[in-house]
């Protein structure tokens, strides 16, 4: 009943993927009203009492677009809360969230056991980003509604398993929502997505290129210009591995030969922390730009509306 609920409400079965720094009101406000789901992280929102306020200002646009337009799809919208050690708003940023009934929380990194309950207790619906089955039977377990697979090539935080196969595993023993992530630009995209078992896809990178998102103008046409090759899939600036584009980090004046390539094993706790750490501390790191391996399939930069439009033409 979920699944259905959850679906029927949207024009096209898409969710806006939560991207840092790039996914702020406005973004999400125009997704929504474009009949998608959208999300952003809690962090975006700094200092922490602007979470409330982009709260309260994404429902109440929301709702004046949908007096206006009441035969028009309006897409639910969500927040990513990232639970890692260095996070410490975490706590504060769920709380506000269950006082304001957010329909739906990604959360991401450590198994969901702990939020699960209290996301159900106030009617909102649980997605967990998973990128290996290990981490799909700890949230199937841990009693989320959603999965969304994040696959080889995804931007921000990829996995490295094929989106066909990684699928093909996970939807035999769980029959909840699927949202499949990663490289996913074009309509014809979204109904292969479909065919293959998935109930929506997470689109994230297209979206920097839309004329709404919070980002330079020259990471959106750094974005029309880039092939797959020129991504990146390292684990030098997080301690996750992640895709950024190499020319950004390039102009970051960082070595590229110097760059550390993906990370086989888990990093221990203390290592995130360090990494965040150096983050927080490094002006640079603001402009190393992330993105997915599907670069390839943008060409242009558009409002929100036109894409939603093309992707369901």
């Amino acid at each position: 009943m979920v699944k259905e609920t959850f679906v029927q409400k949207l024009r096209i079965p898409v969710i806006g993927a939560p991207m840092f720094l790039i996914s702020q009101p406005d973004l999400v406000v125009a997704q929504c009203c474009a009949g998608i789901a959208a999300a952003f992280p809690s962090l975006n929102a700094r200092p922490q009492a602007l979470l409330k306020n982009w709260i309260v200002d994404i429902k109440a646009r929301r709702a004046t677009f949908k007096r206006s337009n009441p035969q028009s799809p309006v897409g639910p919208f969500g927040v990513n809360l990232v639970a890692l050690d260095s996070n410490k708003r975490l706590q504060q940023d769920l709380e506000v969230c269950i006082d304001h009934k957010v329909p739906f929380i990604i959360t991401s990194m450590k198994p969901p056991t702990d939020v699960n309950k209290a996301i159900h207790d106030y009617g909102g619906l649980h997605f967990h980003d998973v990128v290996n089955r290990r981490h799909a039977l700890k949230a199937i377990e841990a009693g989320v509604d959603g999965l969304i697979l994040v696959c080889a090539g995804a931007g921000g935080h990829a996995g490295m398993l094929n989106p066909f196969a990684f699928l093909a595993e996970i939807r035999p023993m769980f029959d909840g929502l699927i949202i499949l992530a990663g490289c996913i630009n074009a309509g014809h995209e979204i109904a292969a997505a479909k065919l293959l078992g998935a109930d929506l896809v997470y689109m994230g990178t297209r979206f920097i290129a839309t004329t709404e998102a919070h980002a330079q103008i020259a990471y959106k046409q750094l974005l029309v210009d880039a092939k797959m090759d020129d991504i990146l899939y390292t684990s030098e600036f997080t301690g996750v591995n992640a895709n950024f584009i190499k020319q950004s980090i390039a102009n970051a004046g960082i070595n590229l030969n110097r760059v550390a390539g993906p990370r086989l094993t888990k990093p221990s706790k203390w290592y995130l922390a360090w990494k965040h750490w150096r983050m927080k501390h490094k002006k640079q790191w603001k402009d190393i730009w992330s993105a997915g391996q599907g670069v390839a399939g943008i060409h242009n930069i558009m409002t929100v509306e036109d894409l939603v439009h093309d992707l369901e033409e």
